[in-house]
């Protein structure tokens, strides 16, 4: 049990409590994404890699530094962009990162990738996947014990074989590296690091890892924040390394297999390349662990965000089983139809979410919450347009926008509607003054 506030026992504190997020964050989205990013990237295999860092890891760590930082999970994007917009934008990110889309795909994503090649069909989707989430209820349901669970337990071993993978791989590359199959490779690492969804998950693990500091015997919030950012900076780090060998393995792997493979067959292929029959094996504790990590995480997340915006009328218990039990029915669609549906609803969700995890740091500096409010609508108004001419074609102009080729033809707009809004907030207070006077 994690007890004491000095010395080696913080150390201590902040490296389990920065494996456990890790864990938490390296999931489905994780595994499958880089590899593929990396064989779409070729020789540019590290400018996807860096793109995808910047959306995935950068922002994540920042985000759950950020956010109990100023004021905790719910209050700073509550703060931030008003109390109706904010709990809407927070609901939302949440049953994304939970039981609509995230946690779902942990299950599917263990089913394709760790049961179908070692025992074939022959192990149903729903039998395992109500074995897999059983666990799941089993691990979360008593909210103290998450992190440490994950952090001392699962996470040595999760690390330990990823390791294994990435040095065999680097030592021995599958083949050379050959011409980006993508043009556009800053844009698939960007969207890349959207579909991992780890920047969603902030809100969620931001209040996991409040918790688990509060649990630890913390109770000054220096203290909290301290063990926080240390554990921001463990888990950034371990996950931006092990994304870097991913991306690498997958950029070494086109002129083996060539172009065509899904995201999930391509990694099963390079583990059975460089490892044989052995590495399915691995590659089975690898996703298991992964994926179960994950989903614990993202469940004791989801039922502790509803047990705080109810005031404690959905219980802590309520909402895992509950999230549990939604998450068993939408898994059994199958990996791809949840990857297909997810895109388009977190094309809309992550840029404005993005900027207010970046913006409430610098709320106390502008003053107000004016310029978060229009930056945050001029990026949800242009996500929400690019979504629907990217789903239907009904808006082609949206093409034509600045960095739309890398996907932030948002972040103009953001800008603009931030500056919106500092104007609006200065006029207000000038006409205030003389009303005053």
């Amino acid at each position: 049990m994690l007890c004491a506030v000095e010395g080696e026992v913080v150390k201590k504190d902040t490296l389990i409590t920065g494996l456990a997020l890790f864990a938490m964050f390296f999931g489905a989205g994780n595994l499958i994404f880089p590899p593929y990013l990396g064989m779409e990237s070729g020789t540019e295999w590290v400018l996807g890699f860096l793109c995808f860092v910047l959306i995935d890891v950068v922002l994540s760590c920042l985000g759950i530094f950020a956010l109990n930082a100023t004021g905790g999970a719910n209050a700073a994007v509550e703060g931030s962009i008003g109390r109706v917009p904010g709990l809407v934008l927070n609901t939302a990110v949440i049953l994304c990162t939970g039981m609509v889309i995230a946690e779902p795909r942990t299950a599917a994503t263990t089913y394709e990738m760790s049961i179908v090649p070692l025992f074939g069909d022959g192990v149903g989707m729903l039998a395992f996947s109500a074995v897999f989430f059983a666990v799941v209820l089993a691990l979360s349901i008593r909210q103290t014990h998450v992190v440490t669970v994950i952090g001392k337990v699962l996470t040595p071993l999760l690390v330990a074989c990823v390791a294994v993978l990435i040095v065999v791989g680097v030592a021995h590359p599958l083949g050379d590296i050959g011409a980006p199959l993508s043009t556009t490779v800053a844009q698939d690492g960007i969207s890349a690091g959207y579909q991992a969804m780890d920047v969603l998950a902030c809100v969620g693990f931001a209040i996991v890892m409040e918790n688990a500091a509060r649990t630890a015997g913390y109770a000054r919030r220096e203290d909290q924040l301290k063990v926080i950012a240390g554990a921001s900076v463990v888990a950034g780090l371990l996950l931006a390394v092990i994304y870097g060998g991913l991306t690498f393995l997958g950029a070494a792997s086109a002129t083996s297999f060539g172009a065509g493979m899904d995201r999930s067959t391509l990694i099963v292929a390079i583990v059975q390349h460089l490892l044989g029959d052995t590495g399915m094996a691995v590659l089975a504790v690898i996703v298991g662990l992964a994926c179960l990590t994950t989903a614990i995480g993202l469940t004791g997340a989801t039922a502790s965000y509803f047990e705080r915006v109810t005031h404690g009328k959905v219980p802590y218990r309520v909402g895992v089983i509950v999230c549990v039990l939604v998450s068993l029915a939408i898994c059994n669609l199958g990996l791809n139809a949840i990857i297909a549906f997810a895109a388009p609803i977190l094309s809309v969700v992550c840029p404005p979410f993005i900027v207010c995890v970046v913006m409430v740091l610098f709320k106390r500096k502008m003053g107000t919450e004016w310029p978060i409010k229009g930056a945050a609508a001029g990026a949800f108004v242009i996500s929400l347009l690019t979504t629907i001419d990217d789903t239907f074609g009904a808006l082609p102009v949206m093409q034509t926008l600045p960095l739309t080729e890398f996907g932030f033809n948002w972040l103009p707009f953001a800008v603009l509607g931030g500056v919106v809004g500092a104007l609006a907030f200065a006029a207000l207070r000038r006409k205030s003054d003389k009303a005053a006077a």
